[in-house]
């Protein structure tokens, strides 16, 4: 992009050689002074696993850092990969915000800063903003297929899908979907950004990448299910990209559509917060799909969320109590 190679060298240094054949197992080090360490760094683990000639995927997770499907997965398969397995390279990141993986936040404890709207980043910018450089002008040039774990963390739960966005060039959003497809989860969607600015996703994709994104569930946590859909996954968006070599196994999804505005609801009061419909159910417009209890008096009645399309709950806000603001619902369309 214009003026990124104006720019200053990124200071975070890498303890791998991203041209070695074989499988290595390092840091990106990053410097950051602080009161307990006045030449500390910010060390996040990243594996390489290359051989020979051929395409290059990055696989991230904890882009935040309280989403964990993606980080469990990703540091299992930098210790299991064999590079005799591979054909190009695997790069490896399980944990992108990895100070906001180590507080188990979503943001950064360092900074306050949200990765996923810090891109393209800046070299001379808050931490967070030099981990958003770095992968803007050193990971994402060597990649050809990009893969972000993401799940509802703390404050949403999802139906688990893998995504990709509609996008001006059809050929390149051609390839994203059928990426999409190869990672099988049990949902896929054609996704609807409601706050596109800075995000990894969009950076990758202008760069004419093939990105994946994924919502896998969410709470604070993981389970046994989404973390099997999350490995599973991995293999077949490897095979597909032509890394892994052995027939991926074909795991039927479900489309599901998130088309417009329409598909949101967001509190507009502080409330305990009661869920009519579970995730996967089917709503239709009009339909009472939530409710927010006043919580500083009783003897009043609670305020309503009511569904303004036809669907599926695909998402639901988690946690008991709500806030103003906080999104409480999305639904999706389920294509025919």
């Amino acid at each position: 992009m214009s003026g990124e190679h104006d720019l200053p060298p990124s200071p975070i240094f890498a303890t791998v050689d991203f041209e070695r054949d074989g499988a290595q197992h390092g840091f990106l080090r990053l410097p950051y002074s602080r009161d307990d360490s006045a030449w500390g760094s910010v060390l996040t683990p990243i594996t390489v696993v290359k051989n020979g000639d051929g395409p290059t995927a990055l696989l991230t997770g904890g882009n935040h850092g309280d989403e964990y499907e993606g980080p469990i997965a990703l540091f299992d398969l930098a210790r299991s990969l064999a590079p005799d397995a591979v054909t190009g390279r695997v790069i490896i990141v399980p944990a992108l915000n990895y100070p906001a993986f180590r507080a188990g936040t979503r943001t950064s404890p360092i900074d306050r800063g949200n990765l996923n709207r810090s891109f393209p980043g800046s070299p001379t910018g808050t931490p967070t903003q030099k981990i958003a450089d770095y992968v803007t002008r050193v990971l994402l040039p060597k990649a050809h297929y990009v893969l972000d774990f993401h799940s509802g963390g703390k404050t949403l739960d999802f139906l688990p899908f893998a995504a990709a966005h509609i996008l001006d060039d059809k050929a390149q959003e051609a390839a994203c979907f059928a990426a999409v497809e190869a990672f099988g989860a049990p949902y896929s969607v054609k996704m609807l950004e409601i706050d596109a600015v800075g995000m990894f996703d969009t950076t990758a994709e202008e760069r004419g990448k093939v990105f994946v994104t994924t919502e896998l569930g969410g709470g604070g946590s993981a389970t046994a299910r989404s973390v099997g859909i999350a490995r599973r996954g991995i293999d077949g968006f490897l095979k597909h990209a032509g890394i892994l070599s052995d027939p991926a196994e074909i795991r039927p999804t479900r489309w599901l559509d998130m088309p417009g505005a329409d598909c949101f609801t967001f509190s507009e009061i502080d409330g305990l917060f009661e869920p009519l419909v579970d995730l996967g159910d089917s709503v239709t417009k009009g339909q009472k799909i939530a409710r927010a209890w006043p919580v500083d008096r009783t003897g009043v009645e609670p305020f309503e969320f009511w569904a303004k399309m036809d669907g599926v709950l695909a998402a639901r806000h988690f946690p008991g109590l709500v806030k103003a603001g906080d999104c409480v619902s999305v639904i999706g369309v389920l294509e025919d």
